[in-house]
């Protein structure tokens, strides 16, 4: 299969590339700096283009000829109007683009913001209520790509119904080491600041019960690629781990992995519950048969930003 990917270079693309590439399937990746990733240059299935997500004169040739499309790629505004014109509309414009040029499959990577507040018992069936401007633009992005079921060619003629298969797939908190030397990392700090502390014998400092369902980007991946192997359409995917972490776990692995520190941790108690909301992960188990768990993840990303300090 031949499958174009926005944002195939970054903290979830670089692991999406990769792992659909292993899979057997030929990839071209758009980038805003494409030299900057040697290593998946010299990867014979991977092809790196150059070009932005607003280029749509640009997308229309490299989507020509494609099985699939993953968009992936998120273009950031700091208000209503620049997000809806850099991502939004973006995006649209690639949905757009894919169905007129016969793609099969068009898969959106949206975000569990889309959802809003983590209530009791959510999942992928809950109506989306985004509490940001982030969250607002992934879940228009989402409307877009659901309800695109058919549209107008001509004004004033038949419409015309749309063939390309359409889902979504909703990561929540994202890490990873970088895939080669140079690629990308996740840019949370609280990984780094943690392993800063414990290499310097400082304190780590953290708030108790604070924590989410990680999920590495290589365990992300894997969602992608298996949703991109199946017939599905208009399907809706949380990808997250089926359990909680807290930093506290975190910084108690980043102790096991450095022995040596005299790092205590303090914790501080701002009345978090211990009892934590969780977004339901039974769909992806159900469908895919996949259930992640997240520690052996975290204990090698702080492994690799034990080391990141030390250098």
């Amino acid at each position: 299969m031949k499958v174009f990917i926005t944002g195939g270079t970054g903290a979830i693309g670089q692991y999406v590339t990769l792992e659909i590439s292993k899979r057997g399937h030929e990839v071209t990746v758009l980038s805003r700096t494409p030299d900057k990733y040697a290593p998946m240059l010299d990867m014979a299935d991977i092809k790196i283009v150059g070009g932005l997500m607003t280029d749509y004169a640009l997308l229309e040739e490299y989507v020509k000829g494609q099985d699939a499309v993953i968009s992936i790629a998120l273009g950031w505004g700091n208000e209503p109007v620049s997000m809806l014109t850099n991502d939004t509309a973006a995006t649209v414009n690639l949905l757009e683009i894919s169905e007129k040029a016969g793609v099969g499959k068009f898969i959106f990577t949206s975000s569990t913001a889309a959802m809003g507040n983590c209530l009791p018992g959510i999942d992928e069936s809950f109506c989306n209520m985004p509490t940001d401007l982030y969250g607002s633009t992934k879940s228009a992005i989402e409307a877009y790509v659901i309800g695109f079921r058919k549209y107008f060619p001509e004004a004033g003629g038949e419409a015309r119904p749309v063939t390309m298969k359409r889902s979504i797939i909703r990561p929540g908190y994202t890490f990873g080491t970088p895939c080669f030397p140079g690629g990308t990392v996740q840019l949370d700090p609280r990984f780094r600041n943690i392993a800063k502390a414990v290499v310097n014998n400082e304190p780590v400092k953290l708030t108790k019960n604070d924590g989410t369902q990680f999920l590495s980007g290589a365990q992300i991946a894997k969602v992608y690629a298996d949703l991109l192997e199946s017939d599905l359409n208009e399907e809706v995917f949380l990808a997250l781990a089926a359990e909680f972490m807290t930093w506290e776990r975190i910084a108690e692995i980043a102790l096991e992995e450095y022995p040596t520190s005299t790092s205590i941790i303090e914790v501080e108690d701002k009345g978090w519950d211990s009892t934590p909301v969780l977004y339901g992960t039974d769909k992806v188990k159900r469908v895919f048969g996949l259930e992640f768990r997240g520690e052996d993840e975290v204990r090698a990303h702080m492994k690799w930003s034990l080391e990141d300090a030390l250098a």
